[in-house]
């Protein structure tokens, strides 16, 4: 294993093996996707927490974040997608959105009703 001095390489190689979009990472994290465009950029430095974070959705050890080694990572069984998490969280958003959804349509009849 090789350390890295910028974990957001690492973060961004992870993301991609996953196949998953820097949206759906900022979604997780409860961030925009400029904000999580910049960690991969190394833009934003990153805190313990943040680290653990997005460890945690990366479904990895936050070390093998700060040391890369793509062997381990392929025989890593952590390393398997949990669809129940991603069903999880896509339900989570879709509850949010139709909320806002519903919020708006309200919005819009008083709106109407006023005029």
């Amino acid at each position: 294993m090789q350390p890295i001095k910028e974990p957001h390489i690492n973060i961004k190689r992870l993301r991609e093996l996953k196949n998953w979009s820097q949206e759906f990472m900022a979604d997780a994290l409860g961030i925009s996707t400029r904000a999580y465009s910049k960690i991969e950029a190394g833009e934003t430095q990153l805190s313990i927490k943040r680290l653990n974070e997005i460890s945690q959705i990366l479904q990895v050890n936050p070390i093998k974040i700060l040391v890369f080694d793509s062997q381990s990572i392929f025989s890593d069984k952590q390393n398997t997608p949990d669809s129940s998490k991603l069903i999880a969280q896509y339900e989570k958003t879709i509850r949010v959105l139709e909320e806002q959804i519903q919020l708006l349509k309200s919005l819009l009849n008083l709106s109407q009703n006023s005029v």
